[in-house]
Order: structure tokens, then C-alpha cells, then sequence
């Protein structure tokens, strides 16, 4: 029986594990929009989701890779993963705010209002122009950008840190 001893790539293992990462942030956020919670403490699940499968894709290129990963090689599928998990949950947002339940953005500008004003220390004035100014980063296609531009920051951050944990650097004079 032969075996396969060519060793996977860093962005083979981060477009595979980002397109499942991805797919299970979209469902999550499919539930919490249709919940209407989308402002609310459990949107912090998809860090999690995010978390689990950055070790998950580290852990699978280690196993495939001889038990070896460099710290590089870690932020390299952090990097990979976060940007497919970044493209993917940005296109659901916008085709779900645009198209599905344009009200979203709605609520959740008045779940912003609503914590300005129990937060005080701001007028009517500057709460409609902080309004006005979120209303614009929150339709569109910036959507699209900042979810990618977010999940890639955040994903390459956590993919350090993880690396840090999880590296095991093959020995230079083998």
C-alpha cells in the first residue's frame, strides 16, 4: 500500500479549513440575523468558530507534515484561512443587509442610539452626527471590505498566537 509523503501546503490546509470556518460563521450569523440578535454578546461565538478552526487547520498541517509547522508556516495558514473566512461571511452579510432583510441595518443603528443615550455625556446633536457617520460604514459594499479587512487583522493576530503554541520547527541539520 502505497502512502502519500508529499506534504500538504500552507494554503491548501487555509483555503480548505477557511471555507468550512466560513461556512459555520455564516450559519451562526443566519441565526443570530434571524433572531434579531445580531447586536447582542453572542455574536462573539464566531471568534470562537474562528479560534477552532485556525488550531484545527494548524493541528492538520502539523499531522500532515511529518509533526512539523514553523511559526511562519502558522501565520501563513492564519492568514489564508482568515481571508477566505473574511470574503465569505463579508459577501453573506452584504447579499443578506441588501437583499434578504434590508431592516437589519436599522435595529442595529438603533441599538447603537439607544446605548449612546443611556451612556450620556453626548448631545442629540452628536449622537444623530455619530449616527449619520455609522450609517454610511454600514451599507454597501464596505461591508464587504470591512468584514474582510477585520477577519484577515483579527484571524493573523490569533494565528500568531496560536502559532506560538502549536509551532514545532523541523530541526535545521537533520
Amino acid at each position: 500500500m502505497e502512502t502519500n509523503t508529499t506534504p500538504v501546503t500552507t494554503t491548501s490546509v487555509g483555503l480548505r479549513y477557511g471555507l468550512l470556518t466560513g461556512l459555520v460563521s455564516i450559519i451562526i450569523s443566519f441565526g443570530l440575523f434571524v433572531a434579531h440578535q445580531e447586536s447582542s454578546p453572542l455574536r462573539y461565538v464566531s471568534f470562537a468558530v474562528l479560534i477552532a478552526g485556525l488550531v484545527l487547520a494548524m493541528q492538520n498541517f502539523k499531522q500532515n507534515n511529518q509533526g512539523f509547522m514553523s511559526f511562519g508556516q502558522g501565520v501563513g495558514i492564519g492568514a489564508v484561512l482568515s481571508a477566505v473566512v473574511g470574503v465569505l461571511s463579508g459577501i453573506f452579510s452584504y447579499v443578506y443587509m441588501s437583499f434578504i432583510d434590508p431592516e437589519v441595518v436599522g435595529r442595529m443603528t438603533e441599538k447603537i442610539r439607544a446605548d449612546m443615550e443611556a451612556r450620556g455625556g453626548m448631545t442629540d446633536e452628536q449622537i444623530d452626527q455619530a449616527m449619520a457617520m455609522s450609517a454610511k460604514f454600514m451599507n454597501g459594499p464596505f461591508t464587504l471590505v470591512a468584514a474582510l479587512l477585520g477577519t484577515v487583522l483579527v484571524g493573523v493576530i490569533l494565528a500568531m498566537i496560536i502559532s506560538a503554541f502549536i509551532k514545532n520547527a523541523q530541526p535545521e541539520f537533520e
